[in-house]
């Protein structure tokens, strides 16, 4: 994100969702809520699934059914630290992968690229993942400065920016380095910036969202990057900042937008994208998108990180948007939730807490 932050947000955006089983149905936990009814808020009966996570991000369906969730990290300094208009931003290599599968939550991959801003309290690393068939974990690693700055990590600073390539043994390994291709080409103008963070992955290529460099880029089946689409200001000047991208049940690709500072209310929006065509806005009056999911009716989950006028200030809501237009506020009570998936029964899965490590959680919710 190109505009200057007052909080956490410079690494923020989220979730993609593929599968080619059907999913199991988590097991919900013994905490469970319901949220009061309201003329905007809808009665929903909320659990968490899955608690202790760092820094919760995307999630996605994997090949056998089991819920898993991006964690970013934690704040442990595990290596050298570089400067930065934002502070400091450090080494902490403790990102990882968590799954939910027939009742158990476990790490099934752990040790990836993270990163601390110490000073900002920032914590960055694994966005987002997907799926490409079995085998084939796809994983956004953010970074949120201009990459010409990853060279004061050493070699560690190879490692973001980019996405990676986790296998079922929870070995990794580097995939397209995003942030070269912002470097190199800067498609949206203005200055160099650049943080992967929402990830698509189908069969050959994935798509990924750049939401510093402001773009939606293609990875081919080689590691080749091309442009796809850049996204215009809002009509205040604010950079879209694009979080996620999902596959449509028309077969376009829809891109969520978080926008920059200040961070306005009714800015963020759901964008369509036909590729060699200009993004058209399908649904705008939002705040700060963090991730979005769309139901095989073509319903559409929003959350938003926050609800004030201006900033973060919250809660964070989940919407729902009916395919004729019509919005429900699902939950009206989340803390900085970070990612959104529609499950098989009926439910939505939310990552809450999705800027603090160790009490990061996944809940789900049924309207």
């Amino acid at each position: 994100m190109r505009s200057p932050l007052a909080f956490t947000l410079a690494s923020l955006a989220v979730l993609a969702a593929c599968t080619d089983t059907a999913p199991t149905t988590p097991t919900p936990s013994a905490t469970t809520t319901s949220t009061s009814a309201s003329p905007d808020v809808a009665a929903a009966s909320v659990s968490v699934v899955m608690a202790g996570l760092d820094s919760p991000r995307g999630l996605a369906w994997g090949p056998e059914g089991g819920l898993y969730v991006a964690e970013a990290g934690n704040t442990t300094v595990n290596g050298p630290c570089v400067g930065s208009p934002r502070g400091p931003i450090c080494y902490s290599g403790t990102g990882a992968i968590t799954r939910l599968w027939k009742g158990k939550q476990e790490r099934v991959a752990s040790g990836l690229p993270s990163l601390y801003r110490t000073q900002a309290i920032d914590i960055a690393g694994p966005h987002d993942v997907d799926f490409q068939g079995k085998g084939n974990m796809f994983v956004t690693i953010g970074w949120g400065a201009n990459p010409a700055l990853r060279a004061g990590l050493g070699a560690l600073g190879t490692l973001f920016g980019r996405t990676i390539r986790v296998t079922p043994n929870g070995k990794w390994t580097l995939g397209a380095d995003i942030s070269s291709f912002e470097t190199a080409h800067n498609p949206a103008g203005g200055p160099i910036d650049s943080n992967p963070y929402g990830i698509l992955a189908e069969p050959s290529h994935q798509f990924v969202t750049d939401a510093g460099g402001n773009d939606l880029l293609e990875v081919s089946e080689q590691g080749t990057v091309s442009l796809v689409s850049t996204f215009p200001n809002t009509p205040g000047g604010a950079e879209p900042v694009p979080t996620e991208v999902v596959r449509g049940p028309d077969g376009s690709l829809y891109v969520s937008t978080l926008t920059g500072a200040p961070f306005v209310a009714g800015a963020a929006g759901i964008w369509r994208v036909v590729p060699g065509g200009a993004p058209q806005l399908v649904a705008g009056g939002f705040k700060t998108i963090t991730d979005f999911d769309i139901g095989p009716d073509g319903t559409l989950y929003v959350v938003q990180f926050a609800s004030s006028p201006m900033g973060f200030g919250q809660p964070g809501l989940l919407i729902r948007v009916a395919p004729g237009g019509a919005r429900t506020t699902l939950s009206s009570s989340l803390t900085n939730p970070t990612g959104v998936l529609v499950g098989p029964d009926g439910a939505i899965y939310v990552s809450n807490k999705g800027n603090v490590a160790s009490v990061g959680e996944v809940l789900r919710i049924v309207p």
